[in-house]
Formats: C-alpha cells, structure tokens, sequence
C-alpha cells in the first residue's frame, strides 16, 4: 500500500522506521525461538493473548459480485479456513475485504473499476466490515467502543462513500480520512501481497520462475519499493532542480546587467525618487495618523468616562453622606427640641416650687421677726425692769430725801409715741410685701427680654451677613463695568492672566475656556433669570480639552481659589463645530430651549453645556401656569426633560421646585440696572437693620434699668426689714416702761422686790424665746438656702435654655442647608449618569468611525505606523512635496516609467537570485539527507535480508530439506534453493526443477518468512496449496498452524477448496465452509465447523 497523509487521531502508531525496528526485535526473537527449539517455542506461546485491535470480526456483502446477499461471517481472533468449491464465493469475500477497506479495483486482480463489483441488474452494492477495537493500542474507544463498523456503498457510476459507525451503530464519520486514520492506527495494508495475498496473485506468483518477480514481491511486502521509488522520485526532482539552477545562473546574469542598467538611470533621478518616497511614507502616516488622533480621542473619551463612573460611586457615596447628615441634622434638631422641651417643663416645674419655698421663707422669716420681737420685748421689759428696778432704788432714795412725784405729761406722752410706732411698723411691713411682689415682676421681664434679646441677636447676624453680600456684590457689580470678569469673582481677571501665561509657556496642550457665562449671552432678558437657575454653577464653570489640562488648572486654581469655592472644571474634547442636536433635541411651536435662548460665542462652551447640563433639551416658559400646562397637566413634549420659568422656578412631569434665585446676577447685560436695584435693596435692607439695632439697644437699655429696679427694690427691702425690726424693739421699750409708784416707801420697796422676781422671770423667759429665736433663725437659713439654691436652679435652667435656643435655630438651619445639599446632589447624580451615558454614545459611534479609519489605513499600508506628527503637519508637508515632485518632473520629465523599470528589473534580480541561492541550499540538505537515508536503507535491506534467509531455512528444516535464498540486490533478484529429502537429488537443486507441489511449499515457506518480518494485524492467503499434493499440504498446514499458535495476536484468513477435515479440533481454529450456491438463490448459507465454540 502506498504512503498515507498522516491525520491527528487518537494514539497514533509508530513511524514506519520504528514498525521495522520492531519486525528487527521480532527477527532477534525468532532467532532465539530456533536456538531454544521447542521450549522457546512453547513458552512464547504461553505469553501470547488473542489480538485486541485490527482483527476482521465480521464481513457481510450485499449485491456485491454475483452475490445478492453473503454472510455475515464471524471470525476468529486467531487461525480462519474458509473453505468451499469453486464460485462458492470465498474470493468475494477476500475482494470485498480489499475494497472496503480502501483498496483499489486493481489491487483484486478482478475488475478494473469499482462498478464490476456491483451484481447485474443491481444499482449499487454494500460491504460491512468490523474491526476489533480494544485494549490499550485501541483507537478512539471512547467514540468507538470495542468494534468499528465500516460501511462502504458503491455506486453505479464507480463512486463509493463510507459510513464509519460505532458497536452500539452510532455514526460517527463519513469521510475516508478517517477510515486511512484508523488502518494506519492498525497498520493494516490491504495492498500489499504479503497482508492479503488473491487468488490470481497466489497462482501468478507460484507459477512465477522469474527471479526478478520474486524480488518485487519481497520488495513490495517489505515495502522497501515504495521507499525505493521515493528516493527515486526525489533524486529525479534533485537532477531537475539542478538543470534548473543552471539555468538560473544563466538567467541571473542577464538580469543582473539589465538590473545594472536600469540602477544607473535611477540614479540619475534618485532625489525624485527619494521625494516620492518620502511622499508616500508620508501617505502612510498620515493614514495612521488619523488613526492615532481618533484613538487618542477616544482614549480621551474612555478616560472620561472612566473618571465618570470612578464619580459615579463618589456621588453615590456623596448621597450616602449627604442622607446620613440629614438623617443628623434631624436627630440633633430633635434631640435639641426635646432638650429645650425637657429643660421648659423643668422650668415649669421648678416655679411652683420656688413660690412654695418663697411662701416657706416668708412665714419662717415672719416667725423669726415675731420671735426677735417677742425676745426684743422681754429684753425691753428687762430692761425696763432693771431700770425700774434702778429708779424704784433711786426713786425711794429721791422719797427718802425729797418727796417729789412723777410728771403725769410724760405717760402721756409715751402712749403716743408707742401708738406712733405702730402705725409705722404697719406700714413698713405692707411696704415689704409690696416690694417683694416688685422684685418677682422685675426677674420675670428681665428672662422675658433677654430671650427677645437672642433672637434679636441672631436675626442680626443674619441680616449683616446678607448686607455684607449685597454690598460685595455691589462692589463687584461696580468693577465689572470696566471689567466683565470681575463679575465672576475679583480673582477672575488675574487667574485668567495666569492661565494665558501658563499657555504661553505650553503648559496647556489647549487653552483652558471659562468662566462659561462670559462666552453666553440670553436673547431674551426677561429669560435672563431662568437660564442662570438652569445653568447655576456651571456659568462659573471652565472647560479643559482632557485631563492633564484639567490637573494644570486645577494646581492654578489652589492660588486663586479657596478649597471649597472652586469653579467646577469640565474635560471634554474640544471641537470646532457645535453638534448636531436636531433629532436629541426639544422642538415647541411657541417655547425656545435653552441652546435656541442663548447666544453662544464659543462652539467648545456650547457642546460644554450640551454634554453636562443637556440644554437641548429644556424649555423655558415665562408664565408658571402655563409651565404646569405643558409639563404637567398634559404630556411634555418630546425629547422635552424639564422646563424653567421666567422666575427661574424649574418644572418637571411631577414636580415643581421654587427658585433660590431673585435676580441673575452673572448674566444680566444691564449693570446699571442691577447696580441701582442693588443699591435700593441695600438701601432697604440697612433700616430693617438699623431698627433691629435699636430694638436690640432698646431691650439691652430695658434689661439694665429692671436690674438696677430689683438691685433698689431689694436693697429697700434690706432697709425695710431692718427698720421693722428697729421699731419694733422701740416699741417694746416703751410699752416696758411703767409708772412711776408712788412716793411711799414701804410701797416702793415692796415694788421693788417684786420687780426683782419679774426681773428674775423675764430673764428666764427671754433665754428661752432667744434659744427659741435661735431655732428659728436656723430653719429660716434652712429655708432660705433651699430658696436661694431654688431660685440658682432655675436662673440655671434659664441660662441653658438661651443657649439651647440658640442652638435649636442653628441646628434648623443646618437641616435645611443638609436637605438642599441632598437635593443638589440628587440633581448632580441624574445630570452625571445623563452625562456618563451620552459619552458612551459618543465613544461607540467614534469607535465605529475609527474602524472604518483603521480599514481605510490597511488599504493604503497594513503595517500599523506610530506616529507621533500631527494630521495637520503632515499635510502640510506632502503638499510641499507634491509642489517639489511636480517641479522636478517638469524638469526631467517622466520618471514613473523609469522608476517603475528600475523596480521591476531589481524585483526580478532579487527574486532570480534568492531562488538560486535557496535551491542551491535546498540541494545541498537534500544530498547530505539522502546520502544519509541511503545509508540507511541499504542497512535496512541488508537486514531484512538476512532475517528472511533465516526464517526460510528453519522452516525448510521443518520438513527434513535444505535451502536457502538469494539475494541480488544489484540485479534485483531472488533465487531459491531447495534440497529435496531424497538422497539421489542433486545437492541445492534450484526450485524450477522441484515438482509443483514442492513449489509450491517452496513459496509458501517464503511467504511464511515474509510474514516473520512484516507486521499486520491479520494475514490472508487465497488458495495457498492449489498445486501441493497431500503430503506437502500437510507439511505446510502444520507450518502454517505451528505459526499461528506461536502468533495468537495475530489473525490468519485462509482459502482453500480443500475440505480441511483433517484439522485438529482448537477453539483457535474456525472453519468456515461455503456451500454451493443452487439456482435462484439469493442469499448464501454458509456452516461454521465450531458453531458453538466462542472466541478466545
């Protein structure tokens, strides 16, 4: 069989060369087995299992040759007779093994073409072929399984198609690379003489005496011709390329002198062609360099967008900050409500109890008074008694020496002043209670005004913070009439110097742009107001062209900007032209947008707007109403996302928002206007403050004097109690003085002892009221600490809830500023997201223009080119190029033409010589290549040589004769010498003068030999012992079945019309006997000699 193309198939046998190396270890252990005669031989067969892959399984034919139906014939593992008369179909079936497994019709020595097969009056035969598929040489068992089953159908028209199934009958291929795949895998080789050897090869061959024909078959079987033929073929293709690198060298010259003469006329016009050349790198680059600057772009873009969604989470995360500070802006508002709520019910609680302790204080201070009275009257009686005493003594000296009497004017006149005295102690004490009603009055208005005082105070605050503003405002309003800028911040002018000189000095690759209000200008000014509440901060905003511009100007900013003041900067690529919003945008009969409201002088800070803030797509609607109309009350129109009205209120589909703003303040083009409406409400708002300033000064005023009242009403309550307690003890005085006792003596003495013991009884009395007065003096303390700790606690409680107040409102307007901060991010996370998805439009229809660029750029030159010019220098470039070329053409006229011979005549010098030069190296390899193979072939053949002679010899031992073969690898010959048995022979008679039979036994040692040194899986011989007679057959039966037993790996398919009755019974052997098919039979019977026997 010839060489196969080798397929990727699943554990892929070894190379040819290792198959020989194998048959070369098979020789060594055959030699071995003939040295150890029979124990080898046994112990050998004892090693041998039963083939697992490659073995015939069974065959089954349909319409093929003269059969309609024949089999299906199960095989052995081992050794197979199929034995049958004449026309039985025995060579069918070694036919059909041919062609279905690939072989040609010539290879059957039956037909010519494939449609001879096919029975008469048929359109088409089948053959089914199953191959054994098992152990581990197995090819693909996991599709396969243990059997492939190969289907061949023939065609009328000589065509034939394979269906390669599985055991279970799943198809697995259809395509004949696969069934070569599979008799590679199993080195199966139909075509060769020695694997399946036909009937008319059998009989041509032992009727052959041509030595010559015996070498073809051993060269054939060994399929040493077909590698003999390859190196033919090459050393022929070698002698041919040889001729033609002669011819080369010839050729080569004559170009190289045409190649000469066309390089010195290039020459001459070598500038020229360098020009072009240079043009037409030029074209090259400039086609990448539109590539590069639309990557660049959309690098750019992707950037951006990269840094949008890095935004996104900090928006996201933004939002979460922003809820969480509402969320304790509310909390501490509560918190601090219920604080002020906790501290005003203590504070309520706390007065009844302070009045119960004033009540207390009063009553025990009454007590101690009427204490210090009753003790100030016993000390006055005391007193008076001591002095009566005194003058009882002196009067009675006065009686004993004169016998004057006591004035009865004076009584008189202390009962008057004693009456006097009561009175003004009356009265001093309704002063008292008076002054104390005064003093509770005083403390309440003064806590009363010093809350207002607080409000007051805030309210203040307020209102210079908001005047200083205005008056900022106005300040910057003044100097922008010299200079617009300064109307975006007094800073602006100078920044924008500084941007201008970093610029200059190319620290921008392009100029910054901004603030964007000044490059915006409303059409309309009553519309002025809306579109600054649209824009916001974005008419403060600048806009870079991408990101390392965005850094500079971030780094410039920090020296003019405070850190959490800084105008937001916008990355977007700058363009020329403004983009086309016809089909995205907002289109009403009666409304404009906010793009068709403005007039913008910069087409960068109108796609600005576009991208970030969508103006495209918002209406501004003077009349509020008539907003709600068309947002709400009906649908909004199309493309239509929100609406401003001329008060700057925005209106969506379900919302409506009031305006923060009054009056535009970055926009307006009357300055005049907003300077006097600024200064007017300046104006207003400086008497709003001024009468909050005298009403603050009014209650501070207010405030004072009620302190300096309760300081003199409770320093006059101090003077009060100290005067009552004073008259008291004068009236006690006199109310102690009695009448002077009468002149008597005796009357007087008696007077003046019991004056002694009341004397004696008021001291006693009056140490008990002073313990008394003590006590009571102690529980007043008591009393008035418990008071006076009271009345701290609630000036206290009074002293934390002004705070708190003031706290409470801080922590309101914290709440409020943390809910519009929420909002304002809300509305900045919708505008990104809008933003974030506009840019991805953006990138995917620039992606889809750069493809087109980059296949337009693999026209002109499908070499990617870096490069690092611009598009602009570039054609810039080849223009003074093209101007250059055409000049000097004009000059020298055409030289294209001469270029273009120039280039052909070197192209062919270059081509001629590297094809010479490489066929000379190819000749070079090949020589040392084949000088080696031959070596090796030769040695190859020398010993496959050797083996056969060997193998024949041993089995010509066999029956008792003598010979050997020869060799003539020269002549291409192979003789054969036998030594009969018979002694009277001639000794090494040669085999055409042996009988037919001993021929033929001849040969079949032959094949036998050749079998010992070629491999396959199985072995097929048709009508080997045609011209044998019995006792030769015999011997070559035994030989035969003494080399199956030794080979159970392998299978042996013998046909013979011989009955082969005399076999041995084995469950190796199987015998198929073919029965003579009877007139109008369709299907073939056929007997199988061991039906019941398995195979091994």
């Amino acid at each position: 069989m010839g060489k196969r193309k080798e397929e990727n198939i699943s554990k892929p046998r070894p190379n040819k060369r290792q198959r020989q190396e194998s048959i070369d270890e098979h020789s060594d252990e055959s030699n071995e087995e003939e040295n150890s005669e029979s124990s080898a031989e046994s112990n050998l067969s004892s090693l041998l299992t039963a083939g697992e892959v490659g073995i015939i399984e069974s065959i089954q034919l349909k319409n093929f040759m003269c059969h309609s139906m024949l089999g299906p014939f199960q095989f052995g593992s081992n050794l197979n007779f199929v034995v049958g008369n004449n026309g039985s179909g025995k060579s069918s079936v070694l036919t059909a093994l041919i062609v279905g497994l690939g072989g040609k019709a010539t290879a059957t020595n039956r037909g010519s073409s494939l449609k001879m097969f096919i029975r008469d009056g048929e359109t088409s035969a089948d053959i089914s072929i199953t191959l054994r598929n098992q152990g581990k040489d197995a090819f693909k068992p996991e599709v396969y399984g243990s059997s492939i089953v190969v289907n061949q159908h023939i065609n009328l028209d000589g065509s034939r198609s394979y269906r390669l199934k599985s055991k279970s009958g799943t198809l697995i291929s259809s395509k004949k690379e696969e069934l070569v795949g599979i008799l590679d895998h199993f080195n199966i080789q139909v075509d060769n003489p020695v694997s399946v050897l036909t009937q008319e090869m059998s009989k041509h061959f032992l009727q052959s005496k041509n030595e010559g024909d015996k070498y073809k078959f051993f060269m054939k079987a060994t399929q040493l011709e077909q590698m003999k033929e390859d190196y033919s073929s090459i050393m022929k293709t070698k002698e041919n390329t040889c001729t033609q690198i002669e011819q080369g060298v010839e050729r080569l010259q004559e170009l190289k002198l045409l190649y000469c003469e066309k390089k010195e006329r290039y020459k001459s016009i070598g500038f020229v062609n360098e020009l072009r050349n240079r043009l037409e790198d030029l074209k090259h680059k400039m086609a990448w360099a539109v590539v590069c600057e639309m990557e660049k772009e959309i690098q750019t873009i992707k950037e951006g967008i990269r840094a949008e969604e890095g935004n996104t989470d900090k928006f996201v995360q933004k939002l979460e900050e922003c809820q969480v500070k509402v969320n304790e802006a509310e909390e501490k508002y509560k918190a601090i409500q219920d604080k002020l709520i906790t501290i005003g019910e203590e504070a309520q609680t706390l007065h009844p109890q302070c009045i119960s302790l004033k009540d207390d204080v009063q009553a025990r201070r009454k007590a101690v008074n009427e204490a210090e009275v009753l003790y100030n009257r016993f000390k006055t009686e005391l007193k008076r008694l001591a002095k009566d005493d005194e003058q009882l003594h002196k009067r009675i000296e006065e009686l004993k020496s004169s016998a004057n009497q006591v004035s009865e004017s004076e009584n008189l006149e202390r009962q008057k002043k004693i009456t006097r005295l009561r009175e003004q102690l009356k009265a001093f004490h309704d002063e008292e209670v008076m002054i104390g009603q005064q003093v509770n009055q005083f403390q309440q208005a003064i806590y009363k005004c010093k809350e207002e005082h607080a409000g007051l105070r805030r309210e203040e605050c307020d209102m210079k913070q908001a005047l200083d503003a205005k008056h900022k405002q106005l300040r910057e309003l003044k100097d922008s009439k010299t200079n617009t800028l300064k109307r975006f911040g007094p800073h602006v002018p100078a920044f924008l110097e500084a941007v201008e000189t970093a610029y200059r000095q190319r620290r921008f690759k392009r100029k910054p742009i901004g603030p964007l209000g000044a490059f915006i200008h409303p059409k309309d000014a009553e519309l002025t107001l809306a579109i600054e509440s649209c824009l916001r901060s974005l008419v403060q905003a600048f806009c870079c062209d991408n990101h390392s511009d965005e850094r500079t100007l971030q780094l410039l900013m920090s020296k003019y900007y405070p850190q959490r003041h800084r105008p937001q900067i916008i990355v977007n690529k700058f363009q020329d032209k403004v983009y086309d919003v016809s089909q995205r945008g907002v289109h009403h009969p009666e409304f404009m947008s906010v793009l068709k409201a403005l007039e913008i002088d910069h087409a960068v800070v109108a796609n600005c707007l576009i991208d970030v803030r969508g103006i495209e797509k918002i209406l501004l609607i003077k009349s509020s109403r008539k907003a709600r109309e068309v947002m709400q009350l009906n649908r909004p129109p199309k493309n239509c996302r929100e609406a401003f009205t001329a008060e700057g209120d925005q209106v969506f589909e379900r919302r409506y928002y009031s305006s923060d703003y009054v009056r535009p303040r970055f926009l307006s083009k009357d300055i005049e206007a907003e300077i006097s409406h600024l200064q007017k409400n300046i104006e207003n708002k400086k008497p709003d403050l001024a009468a909050c300033q005298q009403r603050l000064y009014s209650i501070e005023k207010e405030v004072r004097q009620n302190e300096d009242h309760l300081l003199g009403h409770r320093r006059h309550q101090k003077e009060l109690q100290i005067k009552i307690r004073t008259t008291t003890a004068e009236v006690a005085d006199l109310e102690n003085m009695e009448q002077h006792q009468s002149v008597d003596t005796r009357t007087l003495e008696d007077e003046a002892e019991e004056n002694k013991g009341k004397m004696e009884s008021v001291k006693k009395d009056m140490q008990q009221q002073s313990r008394k007065m003590e006590e009571l003096k102690n529980i007043l303390q008591v009393a008035e600490k418990k008071f006076t700790e009271m009345k701290e606690k609630i000036h206290q409680v009074e002293d934390i809830a002004g705070p708190i107040k003031e706290e409470l409102n801080k922590a309101d307007s914290e709440l409020e500023i943390s809910k519009r901060h929420l909002q304002h991010y809300e509305d900045k996370q919708k505008e990104h997201l809008a933003s974030v998805k506009r840019h991805k439009e953006l990138l995917a229809a620039k992606e889809k223009a750069l493809e087109e660029k980059i296949a337009q750029a693999r026209q002109i030159y499908s070499e990617r080119i870096e490069v690092s010019r611009t598009v602009k220098s570039l054609d810039a470039e080849m223009n003074r190029l093209r101007e250059r070329i055409n000049s000097e053409n004009n000059r020298h006229g055409n030289r294209e033409e001469i270029i273009q011979q120039f280039h052909d005549a070197k192209e062919r010098y270059e081509d001629a010589n590297s094809k010479v030069k490489h066929l000379k190296k190819f000749i070079r390899l090949l020589e040392e290549i084949m000088t080696q193979r031959f070596k090796l072939y030769r040695q190859f053949l020398r010993l496959l040589s050797l083996r056969c002679k060997l193998y024949f010899d041993h089995l010509l031992r066999v029956r008792a004769c003598s010979g050997k073969i020869c060799f003539d690898h020269k002549n291409e010959a192979l003789s054969i010498t036998v030594q009969p048995r018979e002694e009277d022979r001639a000794s090494l008679t040669d085999v055409r003068s042996l009988s037919g039979g001993e021929r033929s036994f001849s040969t079949v040692c032959l094949i036998l030999s050749l079998w010992s040194i070629t491999e396959s899986p199985f072995r097929c011989l048709d009508e080997f012992d045609v011209y044998m007679d019995m006792v030769n057959r015999r011997i070559a039966m035994d030989m035969i079945l003494k080399v199956a037993d030794s080979q159970r790996h392998r299978q042996f398919i013998l046909l013979t019309p011989q009955s082969m009755s005399s076999l041995p019974m084995s469950s190796y052997i199987r015998i198929l006997r073919m029965q003579d098919p009877e007139r109008g039979q369709r299907t073939l019977n056929f007997q199988n000699r061991n039906d019941k026997e398995k195979d091994q």
